[in-house]
C-alpha cells in the first residue's frame, strides 16, 4: 500500500486537556485487503482519548447533537443489512481496523470519531466479502438518496438517517474533508471495499462510501 500523508490540523481542545478526535493523517482511505487479510482503513493519529469500549462522555452542545453513546446494533433494511456495531481504533500499521474476518458479519465503528447522533459524521465499517462469499457490506453501493439507515445506541436510543448519496472513490483520492468531522450537524458515513479486487496490500481499488443525514431520534429502552 502507498499512502500520501499530510499534517493533520490543529483541532479544538476538549475540556481538561485532551486532544481532539483523532484525525486521519492520510489523504488515502482504504479498506485494505478484506477479502485476504481484513487489514483496516486510513491512517490516525494520536492517542483513543475518548470513548472506550462501553463509555460515555459529555454531550457537546453544538449543532443540535445527542450525548455520546456507543452503537451497537446497525440496520440497513434497504439491502437487508441488520448487524451488530463493535468499536474498531487503529491497526498495527496506523490505519483504521476493521472488524476480524472471522465476524465479517460485524461492522465496526471508529471509535475516535463521534458516536452515531452526536454533532460531526460518525464512520462504520465493513467487509464486501471474504473468500467464501458476500459479506455485511457487499450491497453498500445499492444503497439510493432516500433510504433510512437506525443505529441503536447502547443508551437505548435509536438514530435514524437519511442516505444522501453513495459514491465511489479510488483509494488515492478518498475526499477526507468530506469523511472526517467532529463538529456540525450529525451524520454518518458508511464504508466499505468496491471497483477492482487487485490484491496485495491494496485488495479493492476503489471505496464505496455512503454519506448520511440525522433525521430522528427515540428511545426504545424499556
Amino acid at each position: 500500500m502507498t499512502t500520501t500523508a499530510r499534517s493533520a490540523q490543529p483541532g479544538r481542545r476538549r475540556p481538561g486537556g485532551r486532544s481532539p478526535w483523532s484525525i486521519p493523517l492520510a489523504v488515502v482511505l482504504v479498506l485494505v485487503g478484506v477479502f485476504a487479510t481484513g487489514a483496516g482503513l486510513g491512517r490516525s493519529v494520536g492517542p483513543l482519548d475518548w470513548v472506550a469500549a462501553g463509555g460515555d462522555r459529555p454531550a457537546r452542545g453544538e449543532s443540535g447533537g445527542l450525548k455520546a453513546s456507543r452503537p451497537v446494533r446497525l440496520s440497513v433494511p434497504a439491502i437487508k443489512v441488520a448487524a451488530p456495531v463493535e468499536p474498531v481504533g487503529q491497526a498495527r500499521d496506523g490505519s483504521i481496523a476493521v472488524p476480524p474476518l472471522s465476524r465479517h458479519h460485524e461492522t465496526g465503528w471508529y471509535d475516535r470519531g463521534p458516536t452515531p447522533g452526536e454533532p460531526g459524521w460518525a464512520v462504520i465499517v465493513g467487509h464486501v466479502d471474504t473468500k467464501d462469499g458476500p459479506s455485511v457490506f457487499h450491497d453498500l453501493g445499492q444503497l439510493r438518496a432516500g433510504d433510512t439507515i437506525e443505529v441503536t445506541r447502547a443508551d437505548g436510543s435509536v438514530v435514524a438517517f437519511r442516505v444522501d448519496s453513495v459514491e465511489r472513490f479510488p483509494k488515492d483520492r478518498l475526499p477526507a474533508d468530506r469523511v472526517y468531522r467532529d463538529d456540525g450537524p450529525p451524520g454518518l458515513r458508511l464504508i466499505t471495499c468496491g471497483g477492482e479486487f487487485v490484491g496485495g496490500r491494496t485488495g479493492y481499488t476503489d471505496n464505496v462510501i455512503a454519506f448520511a443525514s440525522l433525521t430522528t431520534s427515540r428511545n426504545d429502552q424499556s
